[in-house]
């Protein structure tokens, strides 16, 4: 009697082009407006709406840069796979694996730093330690939808992003309708340059996007379905952004903002909705946070089965652990805790944007080396690079100044990659 090899093998679940974007936007939009108003007041003032449109440039040109590339060559490890269709698979594809793995850690731990914010503000009285406990909680809840596939990731970010979406559109109209022009006058922004250097922060509002890249190996068209996740993906979280910055900067003074910290958008409620609308808000922020820790997680797994396979990464970062758990989405959770422990909402903030801003400079420049196969347009390419560039040297130069314990923290993050790629490459077995 004989059997059909597939016949127990069980049917691939894809993705919509949509749900693809849901993944990014419920990404993008916890870890932005919920968690980095207050951070870019203190930088641009009242001025944070411009530095979210400049951050929203920069985003929508490497945006194009990564669907080109993702079309031609859609793959598990996403934007890794464009670094290495570029410099080959040597040390600098490496290196640059391991800092976007360390990336995606930190915008995850950055945005369950924000949940817990959150939670302790509605049920802990805003204690300090029940904001690390209850951030811990959201990363173990949500590596548990992420261990059950990426079927419910999907089905619980569409979920979140109605959710969120419905409501911040709503308070965006409000706070639009009864804003004080007086408050977003131009002759209180500070200097240019404090503005282009902002840019830096309001992208990690953005990040999502690169989440995107990850979803290619479950599109039945990657081709076709990826460059439209990509542009709804950033579309949506832009124009998010830019309305509610002008509407919580346009109700509130920036050192109200400043002072209410994380939880500067349900502060700003208070004006035009009471405590109730506070209230409303928080939960919203819940909501948000929550999407988004679950979005931060959703690559690890797939990122390492991707690169151990390839012998970029040890064998063991893509094996799953007691069978099912998947040890990359495990080593991601367990990094996320401990920075969440470890550090505040602001420093996760600056140290992820910075590290993000050089992973998505080298992805640029891999791809303007085969551009030719992408068929992508050199000029494009070039603003995103240079445009990329600038935001980078502007966190630099600011943050060295303002900070210096966020840029000796990236310099580790850089070292620490360095070390574990020429550490693994001197010691793998031969043909790994």
């Amino acid at each position: 009697m004989t059997h059909r090899a597939d016949a127990a093998a069980p049917a691939k679940t894809y993705l919509s082009w949509r749900q693809a974007a849901f993944i990014g936007v419920g990404s993008m939009v916890g870890a932005g407006i919920f968690s980095l108003l207050a951070p870019a007041g203190e930088v641009a003032g009242a001025a944070v709406w411009l530095s979210f449109v400049l951050a929203g440039a920069v985003a929508a040109l490497q945006g194009y840069s990564f669907a080109k590339f993702g079309a031609r060559y859609p793959s598990a490890a996403g934007l890794l796979e464009y670094v290495s269709r570029g410099f080959g698979a040597g040390h600098l594809t490496g290196i640059t694996a391991w800092m976007t793995f360390a990336v995606n850690t930190i915008v995850t731990a950055m945005v369950a730093s924000s949940f817990g914010s959150y939670a302790s503000a509605l049920f802990a009285g805003a204690d300090p330690t029940w904001s690390k406990l209850f951030a811990v909680a959201v990363v173990l809840v949500m590596a548990g939808v992420n261990l059950a596939g990426s079927g419910l990731v999907a089905r619980a970010q569409t979920v979140v992003v109605y959710v969120v979406l419905g409501i911040l559109l709503t308070f965006a109209v409000v706070l639009l309708a009864n804003l004080d022009r007086a408050l977003l006058a131009p002759a209180g922004y500070p200097p240019v340059r404090a503005i282009v250097s902002s840019v830096a922060l309001t992208f990690f509002a953005f990040l999502g996007f690169g989440i995107v890249t990850f979803t290619a190996k479950d599109l039945r068209e990657p081709a076709r379905e990826l460059p439209r996740a990509m542009s709804l993906a950033i579309g949506i979280a832009a124009l998010i952004y830019i309305a509610l910055a002008l509407g919580v900067y346009g109700t509130l003074p920036v050192d109200q903002v400043v002072a209410a910290g994380a939880t500067a958008l349900a502060v700003a409620a208070l004006p035009a909705l009471g405590p109730a609308g506070y209230t409303l808000m928080s939960v919203t922020g819940l909501f948000a946070t929550a999407g988004a820790t679950n979005g931060g997680l959703y690559p690890a797994a797939g990122l390492c089965e991707q690169l151990a396979a390839t012998g970029q990464f040890p064998p063991l970062m893509g094996r799953r652990l007691a069978g099912r758990a998947p040890a990359g989405l495990v080593v991601s959770a367990a990094g996320a805790i401990l920075l969440t422990v470890g550090f505040g909402l602001g420093a996760i903030a600056s140290i992820g944007s910075a590290a993000a801003l050089l992973v998505f400079l080298l992805a640029t420049l891999a791809h303007v080396r085969v551009r030719a196969e992408t068929g992508a347009r050199t000029g494009l390419l070039v603003l995103a690079i240079a445009s990329t560039g600038i935001a980078f040297l502007g966190f630099l130069v600011t943050t060295l100044a303002t900070e210096p314990a966020s840029v000796w923290t990236l310099l580790l993050i850089i070292l620490v990659s360095v070390l574990l790629d020429f550490w693994w490459t001197r010691t793998r077995p031969a043909g790994a």
